[in-house]
């Protein structure tokens, strides 16, 4: 007989458990596509691009040789995100592997909306950027996802990682 409460090797469990055929169904995202949930190489690709280029251009500001060189890279990647996802809704690495941060607080049926083009994209707003890029730089929270995919900082602030082509 199985033990409800699980071991330590379960890991770690957000959520109630799915919600539907496929990972962000009860989001009212689609199944695949554009505004379909992006998995985790995508949003590990577009981190990637976005600190190669945080730290192109902390060598404007410090030598390659700096002890200070971490930190100026972790400064400009964290002003980079809370800008760009403020007035874009993606930053450039998102947006160069066809990524954006949609809102999936209103409920299922404005994210099917938003997706479908019936009603414009909810702007992600200067406050869940920001909550994103902090819970962001302590890592674990990018690490424990949830049911559908989504990470902790996601869950934190009502967004979600998707498609955007």
């Amino acid at each position: 007989m199985g033990r409800a409460t699980g071991t330590w090797l379960s890991g770690p469990q957000i959520g109630p458990g799915g919600g539907g055929d496929y990972r962000g169904q009860d989001l009212g995202l689609p199944e695949s596509g554009p505004g379909s949930l992006a998995g985790g190489w995508l949003r590990t690709l577009g981190l990637g691009v976005d600190w190669i280029l945080a730290g192109g251009v902390s060598l404007l500001f410090v030598s390659f040789d700096s002890p200070n060189l971490g930190t100026t890279v972790l400064f400009v990647w964290f002003v980079l995100g809370v800008v760009s996802l403020t007035l874009f809704g993606f930053t450039p690495g998102q947006f160069a592997v066809g990524l954006r941060v949609a809102r999936v607080d209103y409920g299922p049926d404005r994210t099917e909306a938003e997706v479908t083009g019936e009603v414009p994209v909810a702007a992600v707003g200067i406050l869940r950027a920001l909550g994103r890029q902090v819970l962001i730089v302590f890592l674990v929270p990018a690490l424990i996802n949830d049911y559908n995919g989504r990470a902790l900082h996601d869950r934190a602030t009502g967004t979600a990682l998707v498609r955007s082509r």
